[in-house]
C-alpha cells in the first residue's frame, strides 16, 4: 500500500492503543462499538417535515440506512449504497458522473444533517461518493416542497453525519480486492477533557483500485474531524470539516455509442470496452465545513443556528466519441476533447426552532425556519486543436487514442444563485387516533451570470403547500396520507443553451404503515402519484459550433406523469434475522399515454437481509438481491434501412451479492463480500444513447480491528 494508507493505519492504531487510561475515566469496561439504536419503526427523521417524527409517524415513504447494513455490505460509496434503496436508481451514465431517480423522475435535492440547497447546476453527481463520514442516510421518497422548496416528486437524500460519542471508541478496517483494490479506514471519537463537556471525532479512509474498464482507475482520500462543546446545560456548540480527494484516470466522458450507423444495436463490446484513453482524468475534490449552535429553551423548545460552506472544485481532461460507426468496419466515430477546470462554491445559513404548544387541551408540535443559501458556479474550457478519429470499434482497447493539444482554458460560465426560503410545519394532535400535519414554504430564488455567452438570468418565487394526515386503525397499523405542490427551478438548457423554464405540479401519496415483533419490523404500502409539467428530458448533444459545451447536452421541456406502488419491509423478524427491501411498480406516461423517460425502469424490486449465529465466532450471512425490468431508448439520430429510429435495449436482469462475517478473535472481525454472483452483464444506463458495462464478479476480503 501507499504511504499514506500505512501512516493512516499507523496513526489509528496508537490512537487506539493509547486510550486505555482515557478509556477508564470515561466508561469502565463500556462497548467500544459504533452502533445505530432503536427499532426499524421508532427510527427518527425529521427530513420530510422538519418535525423529529418516526419513520412510521411520517406521511411519506421513507428508507433508513444504517451503520449496520453499510458495514455488513460494505457500502463504502454513495453509488453502491443508493442501489440498495427501494426506489432508487442508480443511472451510472459515466464512469465519474451520476445520476439518481426515483419513481421516474431525477433526485436533485440532497442534504447534510437536513440542510441543503437543490442541485441548480446539474442533476449529475460528481465522482465517487464515500460513506466513511455518514452515521446513516435517510431517503424520503416522493415530493419534499415542505423542507427543500423546490425539487422533483422523486426523492430527498439526507447524509446524517457521524457524531462525536460520550466514550471513547476507535476503529480500523483495511480491505483488499479485485482489481487491486486496496481500502482502508479509520474512525476515533471521544472525550477531549475529562468532564466529558469537549468531544472529537476523526475519520479517515483510502481506497485506491484499478478497473475491469480499459485504463480506468481511482484514487480516492476522505478526512473528516468535528468537535462538540456543551458550553452550558442549555448551550451546545458543534464545528466540523471534511474533505474528499477523487482523482480517476482513464475515465468516460459520454461512453459507448450503442447503435451503429444502420439503426441496429451494437451488442459485440466486450464488458472492458471504453472509448476513453489513459491520458483522459477527472480529479474531484469536495470539501465541508460547518458550525452549528444549538439552545435549549426549556419546555421543550429547541433553537439551532447552522452555516455550511461547501466547495467542489475539479479539473479535467475529456475524451468524447461521436456519432455512429460501420456495422462491417467498426469505423465512423469521431472524438473531440477539452480541458475543463471547474468551481462551485455555496453558503448556507439555516436557522430554526422546534417545540410544543398547547391548544384545546391537546399538545401539538410546531417547527418554522428561515434559510439563504449562495452558489456560484465558474466554469472553463480549453478546446483541442484537433478532430480524433477512432479506430475500428472492435479495436478499442488495443489502440490508443493519441493525446491533441489545447488551448488556455477560458472562462466559459459564471453563475451565481440565491435561494431563500421561509418554511413552517405544525404536528395537529386532533384525536389520540388522527395526528393532521400541515406546513409551507416560500421559496425566492434569483440566478445571475452567462454561459458560453448565453445569458442565464433568472428570478422564480413560489408559496410550496404540505398538508398530511395519520390514523391509527390499531396500534400496530396507521392509514397515511400526503400532498404537496411542485416547483423545480431547472438548470438544463434548451438547444438555444437557455434555461428552461421551473417544472410544476402536484403529487400525492397514500398507504399504510405497520410494526410488528414490539415495533423491530417495519412494513408499508404505498400509492402515489405525480404529475410534472415542463420536466427536462435530454434531446441531444452540442456538437462543434453549437451554442452550448461541446459534448453538453440539451433538453426539451414535457410533461409526464408517474403512478404506481411501493412495497417495504425493514427491521428484524428474530433476534438474529434481519430484512430490509421492497418493490416499487409504476408507469410514466407523457399527454399523449406514451411511455416517458424509458431508459428508467419502472419495476424494481430489492432485498437485503442477514442472519447472525452468536455460537459460531457470532458468524454473519447475508444476501442482497436487486431486480429490475427491461428498459429501452430511441435514437432519434440515426434510422434503419425502413426509415425507423434506432432503439437500444437493456433486458431485464438481476445482481446477487453475498457476504459473511465471523469474530476471530475479541476486537478483531473478518469480513467478506462477493458481488454480482451470477456474472451478470448489463449496461449500466442507456440514458443518452450511450453506455458502459457494469463490474463483473467482484471479491473483497476486510478486517475491522475495533476498540
Amino acid at each position: 500500500m501507499k504511504s499514506h494508507m500505512v501512516a493512516l493505519a499507523i496513526g489509528t492504531a496508537i490512537c487506539a492503543l493509547s486510550a486505555p487510561a482515557l478509556a477508564a475515566e470515561t466508561a469502565p469496561g463500556g462497548n467500544s462499538e459504533i452502533v445505530v439504536t432503536g427499532t426499524a419503526a421508532a427510527q427518527q427523521t425529521a427530513s420530510a417535515t422538519g418535525l423529529p417524527l418516526s419513520v412510521i409517524d411520517t406521511p411519506q415513504a421513507v428508507t433508513v440506512i444504517d451503520q449496520q447494513k453499510i458495514r455488513d455490505f460494505a457500502l463504502t460509496n454513495v453509488n453502491d449504497l443508493l442501489d440498495t434503496v427501494p426506489g432508487v436508481n442508480v443511472e451510472r451514465i459515466e464512469t465519474d458522473r451520476t445520476q439518481y431517480d426515483s419513481r421516474g423522475f431525477g433526485i436533485t435535492n440532497f442534504q447534510v444533517d437536513g440542510i441543503g440547497l437543490p442541485m441548480l447546476d446539474s442533476t449529475l453527481v460528481y465522482g465517487a461518493l464515500d460513506t466513511a463520514l455518514w452515521d446513516r442516510v435517510d431517503v424520503v421518497r416522493g415530493a419534499n416542497g415542505m423542507m427543500t422548496g423546490v425539487g422533483n416528486p422523486s426523492a430527498t437524500v439526507n447524509y446524517v453525519r457521524k457524531r462525536p460519542t460520550q466514550t471513547f471508541q476507535a476503529s480500523v478496517t483495511a480491505s483488499l480486492g479485485s482489481y487491486g483494490e486496496q481500502r482502508i479506514e479509520g474512525d476515533i471519537s471521544g472525550p477531549l477533557t475529562r468532564d466529558g463537556s469537549v468531544r472529537g471525532r476523526l475519520i479517515g479512509a483510502h481506497e485506491e483500485s484499478d478497473s475491469y474498464l480499459d485504463y480506468y482507475s481511482v484514487n480516492r482520500t476522505v478526512l473528516g474531524g468535528i468537535v462538540d462543546w456543551d458550553v452550558s446545560s442549555k448551550l451546545k456548540a458543534t464545528v466540523g470539516y471534511s474533505r474528499q480527494q477523487n482523482n480517476s484516470n482513464g475515465v468516460l466522458w459520454g461512453s459507448l455509442p450503442l447503435s451503429f450507423s444502420n439503426g441496429q444495436q451494437i451488442t459485440s463490446y466486450p464488458r472492458s470496452a471504453s472509448t476513453s484513453a489513459p491520458w483522459t482524468y477527472w480529479n474531484t475534490r469536495n470539501q465541508s465545513a460547518f458550525g452549528e449552535l444549538s439552545y435549549d429553551l426549556g419546555h421543550d423548545w429547541k433553537l439551532k443556528g447552522v452555516y455550511t460552506w461547501n466547495r467542489t472544485q475539479y479539473q479535467a481532461k475529456l475524451l468524447y466519441a461521436y456519432p455512429y460507426a460501420d456495422q462491417t468496419t467498426g469505423l465512423g466515430l469521431t472524438g473531440f476533447s477539452g480541458i475543463y477546470p471547474a468551481d462551485y462554491q455555496q453558503n448556507i445559513f439555516d436557522g430554526y426552532a422546534s417545540g410544543p404548544v398547547e391548544l384545546l387541551g391537546r399538545r401539538h408540535d410546531v417547527a418554522f425556519g428561515v434559510s439563504t443559501g449562495r452558489t456560484h458556479t465558474k466554469e472553463w474550457a480549453g478546446e483541442s486543436d484537433a478532430t480524433i478519429d477512432y479506430p475500428s470499434i472492435y479495436e478499442l482497447g488495443q489502440t490508443i487514442v493519441p493525446q491533441p493539444n489545447y488551448s488556455d482554458p477560458y472562462l466559459a460560465a459564471d453563475i451565481v444563485d440565491t435561494i431563500t426560503r421561509v418554511y413552517g410545519s405544525v404536528r395537529w394532535n386532533l384525536a389520540d387516533r388522527l395526528k393532521v400535519i400541515s406546513g409551507f414554504s416560500a421559496t425566492w430564488l434569483k440566478s445571475t451570470g452567462s454561459s458560453y455567452d448565453v445569458d442565464q438570468s433568472r428570478k422564480n418565487s413560489k408559496v410550496t403547500p404540505y398538508v398530511g394526515a395519520l390514523y391509527d386503525i390499531t396500534r400496530n397499523i396507521k392509514l397515511y396520507g400526503s400532498y404537496t405542490s411542485i416547483f423545480n427551478p431547472q438548470s438544463q438548457v434548451g438547444i438555444d443553451n437557455r434555461r428552461l423554464d421551473p417544472a410544476t405540479g402536484n403529487s400525492i401519496e397514500a398507504g399504510a404503515k405497520s410494526q410488528w415483533f414490539g415495533g423491530k419490523l417495519y412494513a408499508s404500502a404505498a400509492w402515489f402519484r405525480a404529475r410534472q409539467n415542463n420536466i427536462a428530458e435530454y434531446a441531444g448533444t452540442f456538437g462543434p459550433g453549437g451554442a452550448g459545451q461541446e459534448g453538453g447536452s440539451y433538453y426539451d421541456g414535457v410533461t409526464a406523469t408517474s403512478q404506481g406502488i411501493e412495497l417495504e419491509v425493514a427491521g428484524k423478524v428474530t433476534n438474529n434475522w434481519t430484512l430490509s427491501g421492497g418493490y416499487t411498480g409504476f408507469s410514466l406516461r407523457s399527454p399523449d399515454g406514451s411511455r416517458a423517460f424509458t431508459y428508467i425502469p419502472n419495476h424494481t424490486f430489492k432485498l437485503s437481509t442477514t442472519y447472525a449465529i452468536p455460537k459460531l465466532h457470532d458468524l454473519k450471512l447475508g444476501a442482497n438481491v436487486r431486480w429490475q425490468n427491461g428498459t429501452y431508448y430511441v435514437d432519434t439520430g440515426v434510422q434503419d434501412a425502413e426509415g425507423n429510429d434506432g432503439v437500444i435495449r437493456q433486458n431485464g436482469y438481476a445482481v446477487v451479492d453475498l457476504m459473511a462475517s465471523a469474530q476471530v478473535v475479541d476486537h478483531l472481525r473478518a469480513s467478506l463480500n462477493l458481488r454480482n454472483v451470477g456474472n451478470a452483464k448489463y449496461l449500466n444506463s442507456l440514458s443518452g444513447g450511450q453506455a458502459y458495462y457494469a463490474a463483473p464478479r467482484t471479491i473483497m476480503g476486510s478486517l475491522t480491528f475495533t476498540y
